[in-house]
């Protein structure tokens, strides 16, 4: 029998968000292809985990897997058992009497096409999987065969490739190695799609569905399609004006600091942020902060002569 999404992440059913997380990555550590080249029936246990952790994190999906909605591969389960309408199948009775597909009102071997009787009762509904009314007439077609399960695979990237949108080189279960292209509009969260990749089936592959996770940064934040950043500067530089080194995601550039600038500005750099659906770029914002060195004999002499100008504070009515 095989394992439910529980049972293949080792856990018992109600277990908590954090334990299915925790699960999955020890599992993903030890099955990862990377780590077992030469073993084919871990590749084939990560390609599961996965699918297992993807559809138990989406709470809407686990409530309907829970409930006995949906199967293990996410797919509705058939409400009346899989067997045709009613529990009956297409083919022969037991005991050697017709089914549906056979069945034969005399006058030829093949049977009448009744979907004007039944367009008449039910209101012209019609299967496009088979001929006929409601019921697929009384000559159901041959199924198509189906494909083989998708492969489902989360890949974290590092926030740069993700602003840049740089290819990302992964390997499959097979062990095949690929360069991923990072769609436009890229999301943490996004679904990328690679049609063929995934098992095979009778009607050939299925595919592999990758999830993307976009790396936190030490100092970048992103802000829809804009980049966020705090830029320290001098108290000379603030006061003076300068040209000073900004980092941004695919290098750094020089930036002007206007004379008299106060901690807070936010100065803009264009088309440096995420890419839109569209094609179009955010900006890099960086917001100037004023460091003031602790210990500076110099400025805390300059200070205890100057007299200052101005109540920075009157805004707030103090």
């Amino acid at each position: 029998m095989a394992l439910d999404l529980y049972q293949r992440l080792g856990l018992k059913r109600g277990a908590s968000e954090a334990e299915i997380k925790k699960a999955y990555r020890s599992l993903a550590k030890q099955l990862h292809p990377d780590r077992n080249k030469d073993n084919p029936n871990a590749a084939k246990r990560f390609s599961d985990v996965t699918h297992a952790y993807d559809l138990l994190s989406d709470k809407d999906k686990r409530a309907r897997y829970d409930r006995g909605e949906i199967d293990e591969d996410g797919n509705p389960k058939m409400p009346f058992g899989g067997g045709g309408f009613g529990g009956y199948s297409s083919g022969a009775q037991p005991g050697g009497g017709p089914g549906f597909e056979n069945f034969n009102f005399g006058g030829g071997s093949e049977a009448p096409d009744l979907s004007d009787l039944f367009e008449g009762l039910f209101g012209g509904a019609t299967n496009t999987r088979t001929r006929g009314g409601p019921f697929g007439g009384f000559r159901q077609r041959a199924r198509v065969p189906e494909k083989g399960p998708d492969v489902a695979y989360r890949l974290k990237i590092p926030f740069e490739d993700a602003v840049a949108l740089k290819p990302q080189r992964i390997t499959l279960a097979d062990g095949k190695t690929i360069d991923l292209k990072l769609p436009k509009g890229l999301e943490d969260g996004t679904r990328i799609r690679l049609a063929g990749k995934g098992q095979e089936g009778p009607g050939g592959k299925g595919d592999a569905i990758v999830t993307i996770e976009i790396a936190p940064h030490r100092f970048f934040t992103r802000d829809g399609t804009n980049i966020r950043m705090s830029l320290p500067v001098t108290l000379k530089e603030a006061v003076l004006g300068a040209k000073v080194k900004a980092p941004t995601p695919e290098g750094p550039v020089m930036v002007s600091i206007p004379k008299g600038t106060s901690s807070g500005k936010v100065l803009r750099l264009k088309g440096r942020g995420f890419t839109a659906k569209d094609g179009a770029r955010g900006d890099q914002l960086l917001t100037v902060a004023i460091e003031l060195p602790a210990d500076d004999a110099e400025l805390q002499k300059f200070a205890d002569g100057w007299n200052g100008s101005g109540n920075p504070r009157a805004a707030l009515g103090v």
